[in-house]
């Protein structure tokens, strides 16, 4: 008798996790200068590109600036937090 070799399939939760979305909003304390400064640092833009997201969120109300896993959103949003940005976590 032959043996027989029965593989699973398996998956991750990540791969089957929708993407979760880091969203900063508008608020009428920072400064259009300080925001694109905490953007470049936690989430390490470009100077161009977080003046991009920047405008986003003067002209729109919001800006999603990162999309990923649910706990690096987490963490990020955190960070973000620590620096006084309007922050949250949204699924994609």
């Amino acid at each position: 008798m032959a043996d027989v070799l029965i593989e699973e399939k398996t998956s991750t939760a990540e791969s089957v996790e929708p993407p979760w979305n880091v969203v900063v909003h508008n608020d009428p304390i920072n400064l259009m200068t300080y925001v694109t400064m905490v953007l470049q640092r936690v989430l390490g833009f470009s100077r161009d590109r977080a003046k991009k997201h920047m405008l986003e969120v003067h002209k729109k109300g919001r800006s999603v600036v990162w999309m990923g896993s649910r706990e690096k959103g987490e963490l990020l949003v955190q960070q973000l937090h620590g620096f006084l940005l309007l922050a949250t976590l949204e699924k994609g």
